[in-house]
């Protein structure tokens, strides 16, 4: 009678002990996530560099000159019959 008592009263203890680790664990992990979800929306997003005028300036001209070449080969090529 006295072992049946004594592991009752250990299979007791463990499954104490074992929702003591669970509720730990939980509490663990839901700080951890509230944690990562804070860290992630205290950054702003950084703005985009704007270019210079300058840049803009010369990738238009890049561009124009390109279009440019492009008509006059079009133009070089016979007509196609449609």
């Amino acid at each position: 009678m006295r072992q049946a008592a004594a592991v009752l009263e250990g299979g007791a203890r463990m499954t104490v002990q074992r929702k003591h680790m669970e509720r730990a664990t939980g509490i663990v992990l839901g700080a951890t996530a509230f944690l990562i979800l804070a860290a992630c929306s205290s950054h702003e997003p950084k703005p985009m560099a704007q270019p210079t005028p300058d840049q803009v300036r010369g990738h238009a001209d890049q561009n124009f000159d390109k279009l440019k070449q492009e008509e006059r080969e079009r133009g070089a090529q016979p007509a196609s019959p449609r």
